[in-house]
Parts: C-alpha cells; sequence; structure tokens
C-alpha cells in the first residue's frame, strides 16, 4: 500500500523544509503538505527553498493545498470568501507553479466558513466559480481539485460527502470543469456522522484522495476505534488507485509503527 505523509501534521517538531528529509529516513516515498507558506504570494526564495527541500529529500509531493487563510487563528480556506477573490486567485498562480516544478497533481481547496452578512447563495457561487478558475488552472498539469468536508468548525458548511459532491456537481454542470473531486477524509467524516462504507460503496472510484486518522482522538491508526483498514480495503476494491495521506497527529513516540503492523497482517 502506497502512503503519503502529511507533514503540516506530522513530524512537527522539525522546521517545515527538514520534513521530507524526515519522511523519507522514515521509510516514505511520498509527502503532502497543506499551504506551507504564511501568505498566499510567498517571496521566491521561500518557494524555491520548500521546492528544493523536496527534491532533496528524494520524495514525490503529492498533494499541496491551497492557501487556507489564517488557519491556526481559525480559517479554514478562501474558495467561498466574498471579497478575498483576487487573494484565492493569485495563490493559484502560485500553487501551479509549484505543481509544474514538483509533478504534482492533487490540489485540495478548503471550502471556507460561512460568512455573516453574506448569504449562503452569494458564497457558494463564488465557490462555483472559484473552483472552476482552479480547476481550469490545474488542468495543464493534468492535475485536480480536492474538496473536503471537515469537522471542528461549525460554521464549515461541507460535513458530509453529499454536501461536497453538490458542489463539485455544480462545478461540473454549470462551469464545465470536472476535475474537482471528493477528498475522503475518513476521520472528518465519521466524526461528522457521515455513513462512511455507504459513501465508499457509492462513490470510491470517483475519490480524487482519501486522508486517514483514527477517532476519537485523530489519533495513529489503532488508537481509535474506526475500522480504518477495512475501509481502505473497500475503497480499493471499489476502484480508489490513489495514495493514501497519513493525516493524524503523533500520539506515540514513532508515528508510524502501525504500519509495520499493518504490513505483517
Amino acid at each position: 500500500m502506497s502512503y503519503t505523509v502529511n507533514c503540516s501534521i506530522l513530524l512537527t517538531d522539525l522546521p517545515v523544509n527538514e520534513r521530507p528529509a524526515a519522511a523519507k529516513a522514515a521509510g516514505f516515498d511520498a509527502v503532502e503538505f497543506w499551504w506551507p507558506f504564511a501568505s498566499a504570494v510567498p517571496a521566491a526564495s521561500e518557494v524555491d527553498a520548500f521546492v528544493t527541500a523536496i527534491q532533496d529529500a528524494g520524495v514525490q509531493l503529492t498533494g499541496l493545498n491551497f492557501f487556507a487563510g489564517d488557519m491556526p487563528a481559525g480559517d479554514r480556506g478562501l474558495v467561498s470568501w466574498v471579497g478575498r477573490e483576487g487573494e484565492f486567485r493569485a495563490n493559484v498562480d502560485v500553487v501551479v507553479a509549484i505543481g509544474e516544478r514538483l509533478g504534482t497533481k492533487a490540489f485540495n481547496a478548503l471550502y471556507g466558513l460561512r460568512q455573516e452578512g453574506v448569504s449562503e447563495q452569494e458564497q457558494d457561487d463564488l465557490a462555483v466559480e472559484n473552483l472552476a478558475i482552479a480547476g481550469r488552472a490545474v488542468a495543464e498539469l493534468g492535475g485536480i481539485v480536492l474538496l473536503e468536508p471537515v469537522s471542528g468548525a461549525d460554521a464549515y458548511p461541507l460535513k458530509t460527502a453529499a454536501d461536497a459532491l453538490a458542489i463539485i456537481e455544480r462545478v461540473k454542470t454549470e462551469q464545465g470543469v470536472d476535475n474537482v473531486k471528493l477528498l475522503a477524509d475518513f476521520y472528518h467524516l465519521a466524526v461528522n456522522g457521515d455513513d462512511v462504507a455507504a459513501v465508499i460503496a457509492g462513490h470510491a472510484a470517483e475519490f480524487g484522495h482519501i486522508q486517514i486518522a483514527d477517532a476519537p482522538g485523530r489519533g495513529e491508526p489503532g488508537t481509535g476505534d474506526l475500522p480504518i483498514a477495512q475501509w481502505i480495503a473497500d475503497a480499493q476494491a471499489g476502484g480508489y488507485e490513489g495514495v493514501i495521506g497519513l493525516e493524524y497527529k503523533a500520539t506515540q513516540a514513532d508515528p508510524f509503527a502501525w504500519t509495520a503492523a499493518t504490513a505483517q497482517a
């Protein structure tokens, strides 16, 4: 099974640009990141340092998030954020440039929180437009845009697979863009009360990406009670052929020890 290490939630004891090499040293050939910079359009030197860190580590950057605002402060994306359209679209150009340099094909666009004083329709209409813009841009790389249900943020409107799939369908029917795909994060879906097994049964072949963490706690597989191994097996049997993103919080000295046990099972 092919895993990709999310270096924005794992290996966080190290500086960002040292994490790809640490993932490689731990036995992985692929990494993914949330947006690793503080702004939508970082300095060229910052981008160069990040790209060099990936290349020097000898790992593939399989996924990268678009700029999502101030995540530590609670922001969860700009896609539907009325008033920040220019910032999101400027970020798309930077993301595409990084993807071109590193051969990255999957780009996660966090939707954004509901805004007071702005109608849901206006936000959703903007989101459809922004997702189409992003989709067309990454299509030049043969890439896809990922759309993700998220837990832990009440004002984030996409909580189930159906919520995200409805927006994806709008992008396709209204904008003619068909490379926006569901990011099936089994942790977020389960915590939000979605029927993960049913989502897999109905949509596995359409998943753009899978990420995993156990619940409760968002720790390593085996630290909670989710049937993660079964869900992965069912998704692969249903047609999912991509890598599995490790997007959990380390709770043990070796956050990857469970993978050896899984390989031996």
